[in-house]
């Protein structure tokens, strides 16, 4: 008997609309294919669509069915919708780790073709949790963790690392000038570290890390890092595996996935079904992987592979002239004529 999973498709703003119908081809050709599984895919809305119908870019509409759901596949959320639908995702579901994987594929234009590391970004605290207030002629954002959180995370890091058969696992950090911050989270760190003495654990400052990022990404595996330095460092890291075409990521909790291309709304493109859709169904990929069908994304990832590797369907960042639809249509037929999923 197959396992069913329930999966959300939420479109979203601009351009997300593009590559989540372009990774629908793809979930559909899994869908036809898979000899194990099978989907249910329920359509929801947040932003201007869900503005328009609910009043309300994250509407309890669109909460209570992703709670009803497996995982989801979001595609973009846009001024002035973005922080009220990506809070609703994180916070609502207690998505606390950010995971984004920098994994360079062959046909990418990839300016580091060795780079294969992931980036996990604590996605609730930090500079970002939304803390902050002006007095007269001063402008403060506080940047808070707690205990619990930064417990979480680190624990997370280490458990990726198992499960994902890496090596290492690198804290970044400021340590020697945030010191009631980055120091305590430092000496924690090391001490989960001795929980998995068999993966080696090291820290690096920030600033050294986006470096490494750029210049050796292969001497990184997993990289921990706050909240803003996180955002940061992973768009650094989308730029040297050729560009957020190519981006994409997982906000995840205990008990709940939203996979996303990490690209924004892109307003000028939106509709028009001519931006790289790659990123949309490598966040696909991902959601496989998290619900434990590892082969399932690898031979997704492989048949994305072998659409650039043949080098016939390109969109305009890769200097052809296909379509965002031509993308998924082609990955999708390699899925549909190649081995059973």
């Amino acid at each position: 008997m197959k396992k069913k999973y329930r999966i959300g498709v939420i479109p979203g703003d601009g351009i997300g609309r593009d590559v989540i119908r372009a990774a629908q081809f793809v979930l559909d050709a899994v869908n036809e294919t898979a000899t194990t599984f099978e989907m249910e895919f329920r359509r929801m809305d947040t932003g201007d669509a869900a503005v328009a119908k609910y009043g309300d870019p994250f509407p309890k509409e669109t909460f209570e069915g992703i709670g009803q759901t497996d995982a989801v596949l979001f595609g973009a959320a846009g001024n002035p919708n973005t922080v009220k639908v990506l809070m609703g995702f994180r916070l609502g579901f207690n998505l606390y780790a950010n995971v984004r994987p920098i994994r360079a594929l062959p046909g990418s234009n990839a300016l580091r073709p060795k780079a294969d590391l992931i980036v996990v970004r604590e996605n609730l605290e930090g500079l970002y949790c939304g803390v902050g207030y002006i007095a007269g002629e001063h402008y403060v954002n506080l940047r808070i963790f707690t205990k619990q959180g930064m417990e979480r995370i680190l624990r997370f890091c280490f458990r990726l690392a198992v499960k994902e058969n890496r090596k290492k696992v690198t804290f970044t950090h400021k340590a020697h000038v945030l010191t009631y911050t980055d120091e305590p989270m430092r000496r924690m760190f090391y001490e989960i570290a001795t929980e998995y003495p068999q993966i080696e654990a090291e820290d690096m400052t920030i600033d050294a890390c986006a470096m490494q990022v750029v210049m050796k990404p292969e001497r990184l595996d997993i990289v921990f890092a706050e909240n803003a330095n996180g955002d940061i460092l992973s768009d650094v890291g989308a730029g040297v595996v050729g560009g957020m075409g190519f981006a994409y990521g997982g906000n995840i909790g205990d008990s709940m996935g939203v996979f996303e291309p990490i690209h924004g709304t892109a307003p000028k493109y939106a509709d028009k079904n001519v931006v790289n859709p790659i990123a949309a169904i490598r966040a696909a990929m991902l959601m496989f992987n998290y619900l434990g069908e590892k082969e399932t994304a690898a031979v997704v990832e492989q048949a994305i592979v072998d659409v650039l590797r043949e080098g016939r369907v390109r969109t305009y960042d890769l200097g052809g002239t296909s379509s965002t639809s031509d993308v998924g249509e082609a990955i999708a037929a390699k899925l549909r004529h190649g081995q059973p999923v």
